[in-house]
């Protein structure tokens, strides 16, 4: 039985619904109890139960500070162990990532897998065009405002990331101490601009910075994150493409433009009635 986690999250429930769908045996596992759903509180050890599953499909609990996170995914990696699970799969961060702020715990859980004695397998995925798109702010119906300057990033539309996984899952073993680079093709914010038919004008930093800090809702970790994003894509250390995900997925990606573009327009404010 393969079980995925955070399934009530958009990736791991897209994971999960693409292996019922192909007729792969699956469970999901979440802290949040609903029917067909396994009771998987990560900051509870003491509760987890994995027996019975062979093959855990681990997808980041990556909302919290570094420590936190790492805490979560060594609980679980223990279970795994203990409880005899044979085969880890894990959704990391792309290897061009390491100079985003929360890159730490991704490379600290595949260092805990790797000296784990699991058998397992890194899916190291790019930045969700999703996440590209809704990245840009509006400043009127025919403006979108951006840190991103001219820098590219290799996008990836989620579903494809889901897909992806999930065709790994239903045969563990072909890809077992395999590293993917889950990156798509490189989009810029001047593209998903044109793409929409508006102007994108270009933010400094510190603007972002400054607008990140004082925006209502966000945790305390999220503002770094935010401008390391920015920042990593405006000096273009984020635009490097790769063909793993096309390999896995044995057919073309999702164009990433549109799926940004797409993102973007749903949060297009409606102009004002003269």
């Amino acid at each position: 039985m393969i079980m995925v986690t955070g399934a009530h999250g958009q990736l791991g429930s897209g994971i999960l619904a693409r292996l019922l769908a192909g007729g792969v045996p699956a469970v999901g596992g979440s802290r949040t109890a609903a029917t067909d759903i396994r009771p998987l509180d990560f900051d509870a050890p003491e509760t987890l139960d994995l027996t019975g599953i062979s093959t855990l499909v681990l997808v980041s609990a990556g909302y919290a500070e570094d420590d936190r996170v790492i805490a979560r995914h060594r609980a679980v990696i223990d279970a795994a162990v203990r409880d005899g699970v044979g085969h880890v799969i894990y959704t990391s961060l792309a290897g061009a990532g390491d100079h985003l702020a929360f890159a730490l715990a991704h490379r600290a859980t595949e260092r805990l897998l790797a000296q784990s004695g699991l058998l397992w397998t890194v899916l190291r995925n790019g930045l969700y065009a999703e996440l590209f798109g809704s990245s840009l702010q509006w400043a009127d119906a025919e403006t979108v405002e951006s840190a991103f300057g001219t820098g590219a990033l290799a996008a990836v539309a989620r579903a494809d990331l889901a897909e992806a996984a999930a065709v790994v899952a239903a045969a563990p073993v072909a890809h077992a101490g395999r590293t993917y680079e889950l990156v798509g093709t490189p989009i810029t914010a001047d593209a998903v601009a044109g793409r929409l038919g508006v102007r994108h004008r270009d933010l400094d930093l510190a603007t972002l910075r400054a607008r990140a800090l004082t925006t209502d809702g966000l945790l305390p970790f999220q503002p770094p994150m935010i401008a390391s994003i920015a920042t990593a894509v405006r000096h273009g250390f984020l635009a490097t493409p790769g063909h793993d995900l096309e390999a896995l997925l044995g057919r073309p990606i999702t164009d990433p433009l549109t799926v940004a573009a797409e993102t973007a327009a749903l949060l297009r404010p409606v102009p004002a009635v003269p």
